[in-house]
């Protein structure tokens, strides 16, 4: 089998994949499959070097990618009044599976994404500037731009845990951060997640819905986050991890500007200050920078809920 075919063969299982898990009701399962199989496409499209398809058959690959950034969305946004349902993305099945002979039309009306850059968690690093260009931005400059998908907008917060005996929730409430440049960022959200020493995931990674609140040099959240397992059950040497993520219009994409954590021995209930580091994020807390000398945090307050 060629490396193509394989590739091919790779996406129609992440397709259905990702569909088993919508059917079954295991939304966050299916989102994430939907995204990052949408991230491979798009990169397919975007690739430069790639003569393994034809200019037909990479817009093809764009819509497929928009249909699942679109399904992700309708599971996302409960509100949406543009549902995109899931048998109506499961026609997409056989075209992903022979998209180097499929040559009808497509099913949709849907217009690819605007071409942007599309990164695994950190790799965007690599790309950046100094942050002094973001400075020099301006806020006037972005109305160019298309505004970002209202699901990324609502965030992937999870509901709280069932209680067990004898058992310890954890409720993280993010009240803000400061920032020197806290009223030029665009969509500011936090991505938070619990790593293990080695930084492998132990719960489902949550983002906030985008902040709307900014005064002076913080940034207002004001949401609660319910950590995804019980607090007894959190392995000596894990952390929680805060990323502090917001869009640059004229690259493009996403970008990590800084991150926090908070150790196992800082649980306890009521608010916790901690320090901001630059990134990118060292899940394994090996090489930490700090990102300014300034008395500039990430404000929490943490409920412990115990089932006695």
């Amino acid at each position: 089998m060629s490396d193509v075919n394989k590739t091919i063969q790779k996406w129609h299982a992440s397709f259905k994949k990702g569909t088993d898990f919508d059917s079954w009701g295991q939304l966050v399962e299916a989102i994430d499959e939907y995204q990052i199989l949408a991230r491979q496409l798009q990169k397919e499209v975007q690739s430069t070097n790639s003569s393994d398809f034809t200019e037909e058959q990479k817009k093809t690959l764009a819509k497929i990618a928009t249909c699942l950034e679109m399904r992700s969305a309708s599971l996302q946004c409960t509100q949406s009044k543009e549902e995109f349902k899931l048998e109506d993305l499961k026609k997409l099945e056989t075209i992903i599976k022979n998209v180097l002979t499929y040559n009808k039309e497509f099913p949709f009306d849907v217009q690819p994404v605007p071409l942007r850059k599309i990164f695994a968690p950190g790799e965007e690093e690599n790309l950046e500037l100094e942050e002094e260009e973001d400075a020099t931005a301006g806020a006037g400059s972005t109305e160019a731009f298309p505004p970002r998908a209202p699901a990324a907008l609502q965030g992937t917060l999870l509901p709280r845990l069932p209680s067990e005996p004898g058992m310890t929730l954890l409720t993280i409430r993010i009240e803000k951060i400061g920032l020197k440049d806290a009223g030029q960022c665009i969509d500011p959200y936090m991505t938070i997640s619990v790593k293990d020493a080695n930084g492998v995931d132990l719960n489902p990674v949550q983002d906030t819905p985008v902040a709307t609140r900014k005064e002076d040099t913080y940034i207002h959240f004001s949401v609660d986050v319910e950590i995804q397992r019980h607090v007894e059950k959190l392995p000596k040497g894990a952390a929680i991890f805060f990323e502090f993520k917001h869009y640059k219009p004229k690259k493009r994409f996403t970008s990590t500007k800084c991150f926090a954590f908070m150790e196992m021995d800082e649980i306890k209930p009521g608010p916790i200050v901690i320090e901001l580091y630059k990134k990118p994020t060292d899940f394994k807390r090996k090489k930490l920078q700090l990102l300014t000398k300034k008395p500039l945090y990430l404000h929490l307050d943490q409920t412990l809920h115990k089932d006695s």
